[in-house]
């Protein structure tokens, strides 16, 4: 197996390198696993002084950063330029706030001291995608680190460069080799990763079928794990909401990164009597997207990251028409560049309803009545988060608590926010990333007692 960059847009092998040998591999858990015993003697202090220097070094090399997620993934340049900025933030997020949550908490009890301290717990793997590839890493890698763990990722095959960044980034900002490595390595040297006495925990995000594979090993070891799986959310828009805002919304939650992201707006959920007015207004705002060079800033949405992905989408467009949904606008593939595309009368049973759609594919959902709209929404093997556009915020926030997500968002699209903790239920995975939460995740939870 070979790791291969290939730019999406132009088609051409930016570089390939060979996955590491077997002894190779085993070298590379030896060092994190040494590693970890001196990286856990670093001060806190220490540690969140190195991610200050991450975030600086992020955002003084931004554009060249940028500029290997676009050749690698093919998202436009601005939408890369803020995947690095949101990075930055989240190391400088971290660095102020890890003393904090990390901080001995002291509990009252009868006996003479009781409190609760934070440890870490050795190495920690991360199995990371290709759609976010800075973001996704770092997410994972930042609070793990200043929690004192040291880290193995293997990335996606097809960004082999943003691997390679990522890791030049935390050399550059002062951390040892031993606290993060990148691995080339196979599907099947990740299991036998999994399977390592010296690997403590596993971190993936993926798909749902990585996710039950990953899931069955790590059980198997009694070995914890995090997983960010899929995701089909559902934007509501309840009868009384302000239409311009969801559509605005629903454009924004669908297209960007070209609608490959596991928080799109993947389902429309829509009142039948105000269906056409939201079907024109966002008809009219996807026919003004701009493709092209995605290196370009007028760019607005660029190809998909792999043929595959787009040969797929098409699959699932083609069989949701086939049962009878309406297309109105794009629907053509040229390679992996797929239109930016509108479909109505969507059902469930359709694939474009049923199955996590990658892509650009805006799908409409029509209600008669709010019982209903909640049950379309609800209807999903996922629960990663649902977005309800309502003037009754009041109602909306009892409305919350009906949905089976790990994110509500009233008003606005589902995003991650390093100040509040991310992840699903069902099979959009468990686990929570960013914040407290997040933290704590890959932590010795420690009850002492005297």
């Amino acid at each position: 197996m070979e790791f291969i960059s290939i730019n999406p847009f132009t088609g051409k092998e930016n570089a390939r390198f060979k996955t590491l040998s077997d002894a190779e591999l085993s070298s590379s858990i030896e060092l994190a696993r040494r590693g970890f015993k001196e990286w856990r003697k670093v001060k806190l202090t220490e540690r969140c002084r190195l991610m200050s220097r991450l975030a600086d070094e992020l955002t003084r090399n931004r554009e060249s950063y940028a500029v290997s997620i676009t050749s690698e993934m093919g998202k436009p340049i601005l939408e890369a330029r803020a995947e690095i900025d949101k990075c930055a933030t989240l190391a400088r997020y971290y660095a102020d706030h890890a003393p904090k949550f990390l901080k001995t908490k002291d509990v009252h009890t009868e006996s003479v001291a009781s409190y609760v301290q934070y440890d870490p717990i050795g190495v920690v793997f991360g199995i990371m995608p290709w759609n976010y590839p800075f973001w996704q890493v770092l997410r994972f890698a930042v609070p793990t680190l200043l929690a004192g763990n040291s880290v193995l990722v293997k990335h996606a095959p097809n960004v082999p460069l943003c691997s390679l960044a990522v890791e030049e980034a935390f050399r550059r900002s002062g951390f040892p080799r031993h606290a993060f490595q990148q691995l080339f390595i196979s599907e099947e040297q990740a299991g036998k990763v999994i399977d390592h006495a010296d690997i403590r925990a596993i971190s993936l995000t993926g798909s749902e079928g990585a996710g039950r594979a990953v899931a069955a090993r790590a059980g198997a070891a009694l070995k914890k794990c995090v997983l960010e799986l899929g995701g089909s959310n559902a934007l509501v828009l309840m009868p009384d909401g302000d239409m311009k805002l969801a559509v605005k919304l629903a454009f924004k939650g669908r297209f960007g990164n070209a609608g490959q992201s596991c928080i799109a707006a993947k389902r429309l959920i829509v009142p039948e009597d105000r269906a056409d007015e939201f079907i024109d207004l966002l008809s009219a705002k996807i026919k003004k997207l701009t493709d092209g060079d995605p290196m370009k800033e007028d760019t607005g949405i660029g190809p998909l990251a792999r043929l595959d992905l787009a040969e797929n989408l098409e699959r699932q467009l083609k069989e949701s028409i086939a049962m009878g949904a309406k297309l109105l606008l794009g629907g053509k593939r040229k390679k992996s560049y797929f239109q930016p595309t509108l479909i109505t009368d969507v059902k469930p049973g359709m694939p474009a309803f049923d199955e996590e759609t990658f892509g650009p594919l805006a799908c409409v959902i029509t209600y008669k009545t709010e019982q209903e709209a909640i049950k379309l929404a609800k209807r999903t093997k996922f629960g990663l988060g649902t977005a309800i556009v309502t003037r009754d915020v009041a109602k909306a926030r009892t409305l919350a608590k009906k949905f089976e997500d790990g994110s509500v968002f009233i008003n606005q699209w589902v995003k991650s926010d390093p100040r509040l903790p991310f992840g699903g239920q069902k099979a959009s995975g468990y686990g929570r990333e960013l914040s407290v939460e997040g933290i704590h995740e890959f932590v010795n939870i420690k009850t002492v007692r005297i």
